[in-house]
């Protein structure tokens, strides 16, 4: 039924038009208007309707649409309906899908393919929905069934699509694939294939059944020629090849294609892979080469004679090379002297010799050392040291000073790599930084006809001078290392501010040394958007959740959770389009992509966080408190995403590579440790899958006791409601909160490494001096928290009998000392960054903003229950005599409180009133005046002239300040403190009230 020329959903277009371009505009209230008067004229029409529908959602009265779109749905039901096109469907299903109701706008089209059998656009229509419900099952059925209607490639392929979809993402899928196969053969007998994504998705069937020879003889045939690239042809071949176990063809067929494309280094790994017949994986996901662990069945001399061919073949191709940037066959050249090596055939001189030759040829390029690396490693510690030395004795003539900085940035890379830098003595580390700082000043000149947005030549020096400076401050601790390394990279965003690599390291510096709104400042200079929030945020996040700085961290997590969630709803749309446009493998792949991405570790771990810093936020304010509870469902919806094993298949997308080398996860800082040789060694030891580093178990139960703590707070507080009530009457009313209260609380145990008892057990021997927190398998906050929920739970009416001798030995008073004895360990030198860079600041905002507050809102309760908080008295009202001796206890904890957050507020006022020049005395103590980096940058500057280095980087260079830095730096850790100080005389003010309360 497509919409009749000139009407729109059966209203003539010119009455429909200006509505639309209202709501284009944005003026939704004159769309409205018009909307109202064409509903007076056509009162019946589910088109208007649906128009006034979509007008409402856009102005946010979700509730009224979707009353409206009701009223439409149930007139197309009707046998009545005046008219249905497309048009109306589409409109009504975009507004359904607005407001999350994607099942109400399947229905519509549902009820219209019933009415209107063969209808191509409304079957399109459902289609459509079909894919946004991600209904593979159905999207499959409605396609075979347009396919069977008109007989179109593309409906066949949209089936076929969908096939593959379920054995990709459904139990048992695969026994579809032969249905997928009859499919595709029969349209090929009576109608051929015309499109080369068919028969790439006919290929892949085939690949998945394991039918190689057959999609061999596809190739071969005349459908071959929908390949438009020769060598895209052959090197499907060659896969089909090697899967089926033919190496001998397979390597042919590559070595064909790469006499063609030398300088593809993928298809040589492919071709040396099947000529040594190797063990050989090749991913389905994205029909690539994965060889982890080469292993071969030749013998030995027939493995040397397939090598002797193989370095034949490279050094012809050397030979052939014309431009000096083709890499390829003399990487090539390595790999072969590394496979030699390995199986003990090699002079170990000849596999020196290659790389030495390598960094001879292409030693200026600034991704050498990158390909060296993997070898590189394979060295003994004196064959690296040998390496270097015959690299640094190297005298290659070169007229160009690009060319000679470009050979002495990949020594200093090589050197990095092989792991001398922590070896070395500390006099050579500095003087090893200075000469980068010196090369990088003396090169500036290169740059200075380049654009501001352009690479520096020779950035990356810095880079390595700051990891350097690093790694000093790790083996001596000495705060002037530090500072330095702050000082290079400030030093080089000052000349160049789009440099990511400068600011990235910057962020972690800042945030160790408690300096945390400086670093959120870099990192939003860094404009991370779009799939870089899912990549990047590992970067910030970690860090501003257990900081004082709850605005910063609610920003940045609403941010990536909105990419996010945004992505999930729209991703289908993506999908929808790809199936428009026939590109079938860009339809599974976005598929793919929101399955990644919708189980993705962090996003789990920031939908946790993030509700809980909303509980964090608004603790101190009840009404709002109980809205982010309400808006979480009491905090069922999060113990929802973490039931079953939906944490057991979860997704790490982060780009870990981008890490400092001190920083290799979001949960390690090797600067919070003492140095050690171990610890040096991995982090510039051979680079593993970084995606890796990070043990799931610990991750798994850190997400399961999170998701846990918004209902164990409310149970906690719910718990303390019916204190003063009868007997009968409490048993009643709080039986069932004080079972699930039990429940949650032994699977809290069990997330912290214990079972119920013995974590009742070790909290007792902390809180009696016997063991200390870091005896605790976990944090210290986590501890506490459990605590204060025990001691909630031993407070309630009701008592789970086979608990109580346990339970009942962690009261008010244990969790007093508790709270004594955090406050004492994390409190002893608090100091901030400018000397004492660390964590203690987090831990003690993460005690105050958690645990401490969980603990408030529970004597909250319990004080509401038994006092009316907030009124007065009447005259001569009594108090319950049998509470008095609890309320003294409670009246004990609030003291308590009181005088630990007190304590660490105090000492917050008496840093932040200091003098800010003493502080920045006491940093230029630290750097001296004209000594180390420091120097080195002021006498470079001021040999500086515009001449040299033009106009634009000397005026840079004469503008900056390293006293400014230093200011930023500690207006930045003043910042972090005045926030933290202003969250504790926010709980110090309602503690006090509490206490003239009671």
């Amino acid at each position: 039924m497509a919409s009749k020329f000139g009407l729109a959903g059966g209203i003539p277009e010119r009455r429909v038009r200006p509505i639309w371009d209202a709501v284009d505009s944005r003026q939704f209230k004159a769309a409205l208007k018009l909307s109202a008067s064409l509903l007076q004229k056509y009162p019946k029409s589910p088109y208007a309707l649906a128009l006034k529908a979509l007008i409402l959602e856009r102005m946010g009265k979700s509730d009224e649409a979707l009353n409206a779109c009701l009223n439409a749905k149930q007139l197309l039901e009707s046998d009545k309906a005046p008219f249905l096109d497309d048009l109306t469907l589409s409109t009504l299903q975009i507004v359904f899908q607005r407001l999350d109701r994607l099942d109400l706008g399947t229905s519509c089209y549902e009820q219209a393919c019933t009415k209107y059998l063969n209808n191509l656009e409304i079957m399109m229509g459902l289609f459509n929905c079909h894919v946004r419900e991600y209904s593979y099952v159905k999207q499959q059925q409605t396609a075979i069934k347009m396919y069977k209607a008109v007989g179109e490639e593309r409906f066949l392929l949209w089936a076929v699509c969908s096939i593959q979809l379920q054995v990709i993402f459904s139990t048992g899928g695969e026994k579809l694939l032969p249905l997928a196969e009859a499919l595709i053969k029969k349209h090929i007998a009576s109608h051929s294939l015309h499109e080369p994504e068919a028969l790439t998705i006919y290929i892949s069937i085939l690949e998945q059944q394991g039918k190689y020879d057959s999609a061999l003889e596809i190739i071969s045939g005349e459908l071959g020629d929908l390949i438009g690239r020769e060598e895209d042809k052959l090197r499907l071949q060659g896969r089909l090849l090697s899967r089926s176990d033919d190496y001998s063809a397979a390597s042919q067929i590559f070595q064909k294609v790469l006499e063609s494309c030398p300088d593809d280094w993928e298809l040589f790994q492919h071709y040396l892979a099947c000529l040594l017949e190797e063990n050989i994986v090749w991913s389905n996901e994205a029909n690539s080469f994965v060889n982890k662990e080469s292993s071969t069945k030749l013998t030995e001399e027939l493995f040397n004679s397939r090598l002797s061919s193989a370095l034949s073949l490279v050094e012809k191709l050397q030979k052939d090379a014309t431009e000096n940037c083709t890499r390829g066959p003399f990487l090539a050249q390595i790999e072969i002297q590394k496979r030699l090596r390995l199986n003990g055939n090699s002079n170990n001189i000849n596999f020196m010799d290659t790389l030495l030759n390598y960094f001879t040829r292409f030693g200026h390029l600034s991704n050498c050392a990158s390909d060296v690396e993997l070898y590189l490693h394979l060295l003994e510690e004196k064959e690296r040291i040998e390496l270097l030395e015959r690299i640094s004795s190297l005298e290659i003539s070169s007229d160009s000073q690009s060319i000679s900085l470009g050979r002495s940035t990949t020594l200093f890379k090589i050197q990095e790599i092989c792991g001398s830098m922590w070896k070395k003595s500390i006099q050579e580390l500095e003087i090893g930084a200075s000469k980068k700082v010196e090369l990088f000043c003396k090169n500036l000149s290169l740059s200075k006809d380049l654009d501001p947005q352009e690479n520096l030549h020779g950035e990356e020096l810095l880079v390595m001078a700051s990891n350097t400076l690093v790694m000093l401050f790790w083996r001596t601790k000495n705060l002037r290392y530090l500072l330095e390394a702050i000082l290079v990279l400030e030093f080089g965003l000052n000349i160049r501010r789009y440099t990511w690599q400068y600011k990235i390291p910057l962020v972690h510096i800042y945030s160790h040394l408690n300096a945390l709104p400086l670093a959120c400042d870099w990192y939003r200079t860094l404009d991370v958007k779009n799939i870089l929030l899912e990549t990047l945020s590992h970067h910030i996040l970690p860090q501003t959740l257990i900081s004082p700085l709850l605005n910063e961290a609610s920003e940045f997590s609403k941010d990536y959770l909105k990419f996010i969630d945004d992505h999930l709803k729209e991703s289908a749309d993506l999908t929808c389009l790809a199936y428009r446009h026939r590109n079938y493998s860009k339809a599974i792949e976005f598929v793919r992509f929101k399955e990644r991405l919708q189980h993705s570790s962090q996003y789990l771990m920031t939908k946790l966080d993030y509700f809980i810093l909303e509980l964090k936020s608004k603790a101190n304010n009840p009404d709002e408190f109980e809205k982010v509870l309400e808006s979480m469902d009491y905090g069922m919806k999060l113990l929802e995403l973490v039931e079953g094993n939906k944490v057991e298949c979860l997704t790490t997308n982060g780009d870990l590579q981008s890490r400092p080398w001190w920083t290799p996860t979001p949960t390690v800082n090797y600067l919070s440790i003492p140095f050690d040789e171990e610890c040096a060694t991995a982090c510039f030891g051979p680079k593993s899958d970084k995606t890796n580093t990070e043990n799931p178990t610990p991750q798994t139960l850190s997400f399961e006791r999170k998701a846990l703590v918004p209902r164990l707070v409310l149970l906690s507080m719910l718990s303390q409601r019916n204190q003063t009530q009868n007997a009968e009457s409490a048993n009643r009313s709080s039986v069932n909160i004080v079972g699930e209260l039990g429940t949650l609380l032994e699977k809290y145990a069990r997330t912290i490494g214990f079972s119920f008892n013995d974590a009742v057990q070790a909290i007792l021997s902390i809180s009696n001096g016997q063991k200390s927190f870091q005896d605790f398998p976990t944090d210290m906050v986590s501890c506490i928290s459990f605590a204060v929920f025990i001691n909630a739970w031993n407070c309630s009416a009701s008592k789970s009998s086979d608990k109580d001798g346990v339970q009942n030995a962690i009261n008010w008073e244990v969790l007093d000392r508790l709270v004594k004895l955090s406050i004492n360990e994390k409190s002893r030198n608090p100091n901030p960054g400018l000397t004492h860079p660390g964590n203690e600041i987090p831990v003690l905002a993460q005690l105050v903003t958690e645990p401490f507050t969980w603990h408030i809102l529970v004597i909250q309760s319990y004080l509401k229950s038994v006092i009316p908080l907030g009124k007065k008295k009447k005259k001569n009202e009594k108090l319950n005599a049998s509470i008095l001796p609890q309320l003294k206890i409670v009246q004990s904890s609030i003291n308590c409180l009181i005088e630990s957050i007190g304590e660490i507020n105090k000492w917050i006022l008496d840093e932040v009133n200091k003098n800010e020049e003493s502080d920045l005395d006491v940093l230029m103590g630290y750097l001296g005046e004209n000594n180390g980096i420091l120097g080195v940058l002021k006498e470079n500057l001021e040999r500086s002239e515009k001449v040299e280095v033009g106009e634009r980087i000397f005026e840079l260079i004469k503008s900056w300040d390293f006293g400014e830095v230093l200011r930023r730096l500690v207006g930045a850790q003043r910042k972090l403190l005045k926030e933290f100080g202003l969250i504790c005389e926010s709980k110090l003010k309602l503690l006090e009230s509490l206490k003239q309360n009671v």
